[in-house]
């Protein structure tokens, strides 16, 4: 599990904690000025040839980075699993804090609750998680693509993704966490809904390592503390 806290000038923001699944591997979105100016000092040494498609990626990885921290992302995790054809499906899964602009977080989530169970043909429907109440939300969309602009275009390249979210809130704070998962594999998107509850169902906002200290006692089964030792945790 992996526990999450932020310092801001005026408050902190809630701790909490929730299970990577299996298959991801976290990016690091606070590299130390040491590795950065690394990485630098390898692409200038690499061959004319090497260099220029080294500089695009460490450019990409530089933007992507600033991007998240500008949206609150505090832990962004890259996927990647077989598929049935026996190719490699990539996925995006980032966990942020959204301040619910001054409101009362629950309410906003309540009313988005019951505006999803009114509208089920907007993609949107309650959710009843551990930890409290929530939403998840799904779509297809046309999006930027990874790759170069087509021949003869200035255009970055464009694709379709799966994306989903699951917002959920923690009594007494202004804060929505949300965990949002983004795949170009369209035809896992039922494995990959799987995948996003799946973490989802984890989310606590209680150290689930305080309860155990000093008693020796096993987890409870389904518990979020015994998600840590399972194969999904």
């Amino acid at each position: 599990m992996t526990a999450l806290t932020k310092e801001s000038k005026s408050e902190q923001e809630p701790l909490f904690w929730y299970a990577i699944p299996h298959g991801y591997l976290q990016l690091d979105l606070d590299p130390p000025m040491e590795r950065i100016e690394g990485l630098i000092q390898q692409v200038l040494s690499l061959p004319d040839e090497m260099r220029g498609r080294a500089e695009e990626v460490l450019r990409f990885y530089a933007g992507v980075v600033t991007s998240l921290n500008a949206n609150r992302v505090q832990t962004c995790l890259i996927g990647s699993h077989p598929n049935d054809t026996g190719d490699i499906a990539f996925s995006v899964l980032t966990v942020s804090t959204i301040p619910a602009s001054g409101a009362n977080a629950r309410l906003v989530l309540a009313n988005l609750a019951g505006t999803a169970d009114s509208n089920p043909d907007e993609g949107m429907r309650p959710l009843e998680l551990p930890c409290g109440m929530g939403f998840i939300a799904e779509k297809k969309l046309i999006t930027t693509a990874p790759g170069r602009p087509p021949a003869g275009s200035d255009d970055s390249p464009r694709g379709r993704v799966w994306q989903g979210t699951v917002v959920v809130t923690r009594r007494g704070t202004d804060d929505f966490v949300m965990l949002q998962l983004v795949t170009s594999a369209l035809e896992l998107a039922d494995d990959y809904r799987s995948v996003l509850l799946g973490v989802a169902h984890t989310v606590t906002f209680t150290d689930p390592s305080s309860s155990r200290e000093g008693s020796g006692e096993e987890p409870a089964p389904g518990s979020v503390a015994a998600s840590m030792r399972s194969d999904f945790g």
